[in-house]
């Protein structure tokens, strides 16, 4: 059972990172099993077919490397302004699993995928919603406080943090230098104060 379960997540990060790098659709099967050394026959025992695995990436792979890790960010925070902020430069700056040059996983299976495919579309969907809803959560819980100016919306609020972040991914694609992110987080840093 470990041993099948070590080749899945081994399949899947494999795969993870040759989508990261090439785009999902520039990703075949093949590829995957020769850079993972499985047989084909492994690869089919825990997928079905290219899509199944692609989704499981994205909710086995990039959901707890990303999301999940924003999630449990905000939940032991003390002050929400600097989770926030924090939040944002751990993922731009200090997160090992993404780098400079591929952008944002997440986002780049939204460009690619989405209006390909309505499976994927739903997965993306549900992966960005619950980083949307945690953000959202933290803030209405501020304003519930008074720490917050009551008069933003909580649920847009998320959602622009999120459009900023992943803007400044695509932006940081293109230069490949870290100071499109620290400008980034320059101008964050002064929108948050606009939250108070």
């Amino acid at each position: 059972m470990k041993k099948s379960t070590n080749t899945r997540a081994t399949i899947l990060q494999q795969a993870f990172e040759l989508i990261y790098k090439k785009g999902y659709q520039s990703t075949s099967i093949d590829e995957i099993i020769a850079t993972t050394k499985v047989t084909k026959g492994a690869f089919y025992y825990h997928f079905k077919n290219k899509k199944q695995m692609g989704i499981a990436v994205i909710k086995e792979v990039i959901q707890p490397k990303t999301i999940d890790f924003s999630v449990s960010f905000l939940s032991s925070s003390k002050s929400l302004h600097n989770s926030l902020y924090t939040m944002i430069e751990e993922l731009l700056l200090h997160n090992s699993f993404l780098t400079i040059e591929y952008g944002c996983p997440l986002a780049n299976l939204i460009q690619e995928m989405s209006p390909l495919d309505n499976d994927f579309k739903e997965a993306l969907d549900e992966t960005k919603s619950l980083w949307t809803n945690a953000i959202a959560t933290s803030i209405t819980k501020e304003q519930q406080n008074n720490t917050i100016n009551t008069n933003s919306n909580a649920k847009e609020v998320a959602n622009f943090i999120i459009a900023s972040y992943w803007g400044a991914r695509t932006l940081g694609k293109l230069s490949n230098k870290t100071n499109t992110y620290t400008h980034h987080l320059k101008q964050l840093k002064l929108y948050l104060t606009t939250l108070k």
